[in-house]
């Protein structure tokens, strides 16, 4: 294991910047995931850590030494890619100690390292099979095999599951959780899905046009987001936003509806803002929202519903915006049906309407 730091690293291509000055410090042992949209920088910035891109400026460290101008092959990192990068005409076990034949290791050595990584993938009744016969989880699985049995310090994963079905992500999500707990390297790993960023990460790492917006545990960005980027970033259903202005302790909507100040915040008359409610902290009366002593009510005319089993994601309209809201214990409602909606407001956000940075300080 080994600890990884980055110092103002910078990517530009000519005048065109992709990263800019971003500082990490990532411990060892600890599983980062780096998300984002596309073309935040995040695939860019773990190419750069793996060595495949060059850096512009700044430092990278690898434990104590820094890597800025060592090839890939000296860095000691494995890198398990979203197209598996298979060799097609070898089995699994010859894909598996490929690396470590080239390195000319002895084959006792090769042999033993592949029996490791084959029974903690579950990959031993597999062994003698070339890719084309493997289903995608199982090639993915083959893939992070090959990694482990160079045993590196850091392991890099650039977006592993984004060619698999929904099924299957959520498979192998648990798979490398598992892997993670077993190996116990320190891991980067970069993804655009904030579910698994959330279900895999130690911290996450939220970039946005080349920069760090947000560094923190799932937890801390969920329920303490910077800004309403994040907000509505991380988190499904988004975060819903309400344009207003804060009169009297009140947020007053554009239909002239005044919800409360969450009861922990102190904003000046006048400001204007955007009041940000999670679907989990609204919904309508007697539908198992979690008590509270600070509510706010308001009655909204429902839109459209979508069933979940346990729960029903209700899409409705609150001073012009479309608001979404849950319900458990679902019952069936009818769009146009108007019902009443507790709000929990000690759960509520209030962000600057012109900067988006969040009001908690």
């Amino acid at each position: 294991m080994a600890q990884v730091h980055l110092r103002n690293v910078v990517k530009a291509y000519g005048a065109l910047r992709v990263v800019h000055a971003i500082n990490l410090d990532i411990a060892e042992g600890e599983f980062v995931v780096l998300v984002g949209p596309s073309g935040c920088g995040k695939s860019t910035t773990l190419r750069m850590v793996a060595g495949l891109e060059d850096i512009s400026g700044g430092e990278i460290l690898i434990g104590d030494r820094v890597v800025n101008d060592l090839p890939p092959r000296e860095r000691n990192l494995a890198m398990v890619f979203q197209n598996y990068a298979l060799y097609p005409h070898m089995t699994v076990k010859e894909n598996l100690g490929f690396s470590l034949k080239i390195a000319k290791r002895p084959q006792a050595e090769i042999d033993a390292a592949v029996k490791e990584a084959a029974e903690i993938l579950a990959l031993t009744p597999l062994l003698d099979r070339k890719p084309g016969a493997l289903s995608g989880g199982q090639r993915q699985r083959v893939a992070m095999g090959r990694a482990i049995v160079r045993q590196p310090e850091v392991f890099l994963f650039d977006e592993p599951l984004s060619n698999l079905d929904a099924k299957l992500r959520t498979q192998m999500r648990v798979e490398i959780k598992k892997l993670h707990q077993k190996v116990g390297s320190t891991v980067i790993y970069v993804t655009h899905d904030q579910i698994e960023a959330m279900t895999l990460a130690d911290r996450i790492v939220i970039m946005r046009d080349g920069h760090i917006v947000q560094v923190g545990t799932p937890l801390e960005v969920f329920e303490r987001p910077v800004d309403t980027f994040v907000a509505t970033f991380i988190g499904s259903p988004p975060m819903n936003l309400l344009s207003g202005t804060v009169q009297a302790g009140r947020v007053v909507l554009a239909d002239v509806t005044a919800i409360p100040v969450p009861p922990d915040l102190k904003v000046a008359d006048g400001r204007r803002v955007q009041l940000g409610i999670r679907a989990d902290n609204i919904m309508p009366e007697g539908h198992a929202m979690p008590p509270t002593a600070h509510m706010a009510h308001v009655d909204m005319g429902v839109t459209l519903t979508e069933p979940l089993g346990t729960e029903t994601l209700i899409f409705a309209t609150l001073a012009g915006t479309e608001v979404q809201a849950k319900m458990l214990n679902p019952r069936p409602v009818t769009p146009g049906e108007v019902l009443r909606f507790g709000i929990a407001l000690d759960k509520c956000h209030l962000f600057d309407a012109e900067t988006g940075a969040s009001l908690r300080g």
